[in-house]
C-alpha cells in the first residue's frame, strides 16, 4: 500500500494547494503531497488526527431525523463558523470516517450527479437556568437529511417541499403526524428563542481543536440579517441603532445550529407506534394553517 503524506487542506484553499503540487486521493477523499522536501506545502501539513470520540461527547444524542430549528440569538454562527479552517478540515474527516461514510439517519451514501452530499451536523444540549447552549455530538447527515433538520433555512430556500417529502418518507410518518412534528418544532423555537445562550464548545477545546471568536450573543442577529440578505435576497432591515440586533433577529431566518435534548422540551424522531386517529386529512407544506417561519417572524412584528 502506498504511503501517503496526508495535508490537511481547507476547501477554500483546495486551488491553492493543488497549485503548489498537492493531489486528491478520491478514494481517501483527501489531498496529500507527491513527494517529500515539498516545502510549498509545508502550510497544510497534518496535524494528528481527531479522536473518534470527542471529550465528553455523546454519541447516542439525538438519533434519527427530525425538524430542530435554531434560536434566533444562534443564527448563521455554527460550529465551523467558530472553527480554525484547517482544524474544521480534521474534525470534518473524523465524523464522515466514523460514520463509514453515510449518511447517520437515513444510510444514503454521498451522490454526486444528485448533489448529495455528506456534511457534519450539531446536536445541542440547552441548559435552561444557566443559559448554556452546550455541544454534545456532531453527526454525519446527507444534504437531505440537513435540509430537514434545518425546516426553516429550507422554507426560506424553497425547499420546503421538497424537506417535506424527506421527512415523510425516512421517518415513516405519516403527512399528519409530520405537520404535527414540525409544528411542534415551531413552538419550541418560539420558546427557546426568547433565550440568549452563551456557547459552550468544550468537547472541541477539550480534544485540541483551534477556535476562532465566534460572534458574541449580541452580535450573532446582526451576522445572520446580513448573511441571509447577502444570499438569498431578503432585505436586511435599518432599524433605529438601539433596536438593530432585537429587529435583525427577527427578520433573518434559521440555519446552522440543532439539537434536541433542552431540560424545557424535546422532538421526537419517527414514532414507533401506529399514527394516530386524525379528524381530518393533513396536507403537506402548503396548507393555509401551516405557517413559515418568516411568516411566524412578521406576526411577532404586529402584536
Amino acid at each position: 500500500m502506498i504511503e501517503r503524506i496526508w495535508l490537511d487542506v481547507p476547501y477554500a484553499e483546495k486551488d491553492e494547494a493543488k497549485q503548489a503540487g498537492a493531489r486528491w486521493d478520491p478514494v481517501a477523499k483527501r489531498w496529500y503531497a507527491p513527494r517529500k522536501g515539498m516545502t510549498a506545502l509545508d502550510p497544510w501539513a497534518a496535524a494528528a488526527d481527531v479522536p473518534d470520540l470527542l471529550p465528553g461527547e455523546e454519541r447516542a444524542l439525538g438519533q434519527g431525523l427530525f425538524v430542530d430549528l435554531v434560536p434566533s440569538s444562534c443564527w448563521f454562527t455554527n460550529v465551523r463558523s467558530c472553527v480554525a479552517p484547517r482544524d474544521w478540515e480534521r474534525l470534518r474527516r473524523m465524523i464522515t470516517r466514523r460514520a463509514d461514510m453515510r449518511c447517520e439517519a437515513c444510510s444514503a451514501e454521498e451522490d454526486r450527479d444528485a448533489k448529495r452530499w455528506l456534511e457534519v451536523h450539531e446536536r445541542w444540549v440547552y441548559e435552561d437556568a444557566a443559559r448554556i447552549q452546550r455541544l454534545k455530538r456532531l453527526i454525519c447527515l446527507c444534504t437531505d437529511c440537513h435540509t430537514v433538520t434545518h425546516y426553516g433555512y429550507a422554507q426560506v430556500r424553497g425547499l420546503e417541499a421538497k424537506a417535506f417529502a424527506h421527512l415523510v418518507k425516512v421517518t415513516g410518518m405519516s403527512r399528519a403526524e409530520a405537520r404535527r412534528h414540525i409544528d411542534m418544532a415551531f413552538t419550541l423555537w418560539d420558546v427557546r428563542s426568547a433565550t440568549t445562550w452563551t456557547l459552550d464548545l468544550s468537547i472541541l477545546t477539550d480534544a485540541g481543536i483551534t477556535l476562532k471568536r465566534p460572534p458574541s450573543a449580541t452580535e450573532r442577529p446582526g451576522v445572520a440579517a446580513a448573511t441571509l440578505a447577502a444570499e438569498h435576497g431578503v432585505p436586511r432591515p435599518a432599524p433605529a441603532p438601539a433596536d438593530q440586533g432585537a429587529i435583525a433577529a427577527r427578520t433573518a431566518v434559521e440555519s446552522g445550529f440543532a439539537l434536541p435534548g433542552s431540560t424545557t422540551a424535546s422532538l421526537p424522531p419517527a414514532p414507533s407506534t401506529p399514527p394516530r386517529p386524525v379528524d381530518r386529512v393533513v396536507p403537506g407544506p402548503r396548507d393555509e394553517e401551516s405557517s413559515s417561519l418568516l411568516q411566524r417572524l412578521f406576526r411577532k412584528d404586529k402584536r
